[in-house]
């Protein structure tokens, strides 16, 4: 995706067809990835880049091992 709001649009997308296909695993799924891009989005609106999964994952748990920045 270009930006985050790309990726937004193609996950309601996805959502309303694993929703009309019946496919509740993909629709739970995309449903929770939706929530934290529009959680990252609220929280970066000077940001329109389209986060990776351990930028969202470090906006949920900012003091998990895995996002610590150390610097010299």
């Amino acid at each position: 995706m270009k930006n985050i709001d790309e990726h937004i649009q193609k996950d309601v997308s996805d959502l309303f067809d694993a929703l009309a296909n019946g496919d509740k695993q993909k629709a739970r799924h995309i449903s929770a990835e939706l929530e934290q891009l529009e959680n990252y989005k609220e929280n970066h609106p000077e940001d329109s880049h389209d986060p990776t999964p351990i930028e969202l994952y470090c906006e949920l748990y900012p003091d998990a091992e895995e996002c610590r920045i150390y610097e010299d």
